[in-house]
């Protein structure tokens, strides 16, 4: 098959810039609890399956990384401070980010909670030029949020989001029209999208491991190898074709959770009793895009690592909460599950703004089937969106966690925001064997503080602070 691919219409100047906030979740603990500035911080769960969510920069020059296992990441840094994820602070933050943006221009593109497109293209860049304009663009994001972030800026996306990871930490890289192939050539090939580790793999076997070895790749070879859509897009790619606009408002793809389970399942029953709650979880984010679903997705990881999907598609599409656990309990029975489960997840496809209401046809006197509630510490994993490789992306958590009220023993997890009639704001460090907590009374507004072993009794839980100091929605 010979095929000639034409590049499209790429602009004339590095105009499209790509924001990232560095280590987000990591930044946004140490700009809050500034003892901890300089020093390795790991967010993530802290249970006997927890995984890391993100890992500062200290903590990544010990071989650290996301969506590493957190009894892994502990022993390779075991002076690392481990922190529950606080997702209303990090919303916090990241509005303060993209805010930078949106003063800048309308046309703003969130792929993430943490990094966003922007078209700048209607800027006139003065005597310094475009790399003037991603510093000031950096700069005020720092000051709007007070986390380190990086800019990249290209003629495409494909090449800002590749400038802004070269830039990274806290840095500004420009590429302009006329300097793609230098930077481009040297780039490994799975740092390019459409890239994931199987494809690397084929290519590997062919000899290409770099963005210049695949662009001497014929296209016929291409789509042989990886199929006629990949293979253009890797083509094209390889090229810097990538003529997207930043568009506004980004389908949604899916929405969804998963929760891994502090010990294994062992048989249908016990696995199916965590249907409701991992798919309340779901429906949480399917409910904030006020959106339906046509089709529920059931996803079974099992103890060794082996995973199967199964999906039940409905007639028109719901957002009854009955409709789709149903749904997922059908999902689920088209699962053979004899050995143990570690994962559970559900995920919801075929997103759409309208919903068909069903009725309960279910008899009053049908008792419910059993339900298993999920208590863990753990932060259930959001599936991202086809388009959204971030593995930083925001988890949902396994269970609403309060932040008011009376601090109780259930809600001590390491990082939460507290308040003493008298020290003021802190965040709980960890329970003593006496029964006492130790809290570091500190925030970003106050400098680095002084832990001290308080009673229980005498803190309350309070809502974790944005940027400017006020309390997180």
């Amino acid at each position: 098959m010979s095929q000639e691919l034409r590049p499209g219409v790429l602009r004339a100047q590095p105009s499209i810039a790509h924001l990232d906030a560095d280590a987000f979740f990591a930044s946004v603990e140490q700009h809050q609890k500034p003892s901890l500035k300089g020093r390795p911080v790991l967010v993530g769960g802290s249970g006997p399956r927890g995984v890391v969510a993100a890992a500062s920069y200290e903590a990544r020059a010990f071989g650290v990384r996301s969506a590493m296992s957190m009894a892994l990441a502990r022993r390779r840094c075991p002076q690392a401070t481990v922190l529950t994820p606080r997702f209303a602070a990090y919303s916090a933050y990241s509005a303060a980010v993209m805010a930078a943006l949106r003063e800048q221009t309308e046309l703003v593109e969130p792929l993430s909670i943490d990094e966003a497109f922007a078209d700048l293209g209607h800027l006139s860049p003065g005597p310094d030029g475009w790399t003037r304009v991603a510093a000031d663009l950096r700069a005020r994001a720092v000051e709007l949020s007070g986390v380190p972030v990086s800019v990249g800026m290209g003629r495409s996306k494909l090449v800002a989001k590749l400038a802004s990871a070269a830039a990274k930490p806290a840095g500004v890289r420009v590429v302009a029209p006329d300097g793609e192939d230098s930077f481009l050539l040297p780039l490994p090939v799975r740092s390019l999208w459409g890239v994931g580790p199987v494809s690397a793999e084929r290519l590997e076997r062919i000899g290409v491991r770099t963005v210049e070895d695949l662009r001497a790749q014929p296209l016929d070879t291409l789509v042989a190898m990886v199929g006629d859509a990949a293979g253009t897009n890797l083509y094209r790619v390889a090229r810097g074709w990538d003529d997207r606009p930043v568009t506004v408002q980004r389908e949604r793809k899916s929405a969804g959770a998963e929760h891994t389970f502090d010990s294994d399942l062992y048989g249908r029953a016990q696995v199916a009793a965590y249907i409701p709650a991992v798919t309340a979880q779901a429906m949480a984010r399917l409910s904030r895009r006020a959106a339906a679903a046509r089709t529920v997705t059931v996803k079974v990881r099992f103890a060794d690592f082996t995973t199967v999907s199964r999906s039940v598609t409905l007639a028109s599409p719901s957002s009854e909460s009955r409709v789709l656990t149903d749904a997922a309990r059908r999902a689920l029975d088209l699962v053979e599950t004899d050995a143990p489960v570690r994962l559970l997840g559900v995920s919801f496809h075929g997103l759409s703004e309208h919903a068909q209401l069903a009725l309960d046809i279910r008899l009053h006197d049908e008792p419910d089937a059993p339900q298993a509630s999920l208590m863990s510490e753990e932060p259930g994993v959001v599936e991202p969106g086809v388009d959204e490789p971030d593995v930083d992306a925001p988890a949902a958590p396994a269970r609403a966690r309060r932040t008011h009220g009376s601090l109780r023993e259930q809600d001590c997890a390491p990082g939460v925001d507290l308040e003493h009639p008298r020290h003021g704001r802190g965040w709980l460090v960890r329970v003593r064997d006496d029964g006492r907590v130790a809290v570091r009374f500190e925030t970003a507004a106050t400098g680095p503080g002084r832990q001290l072993n308080v009673e229980m009794d005498d803190v309350q839980l309070v809502a974790p602070l944005g940027p400017d100091g006020a309390p997180a929605a």
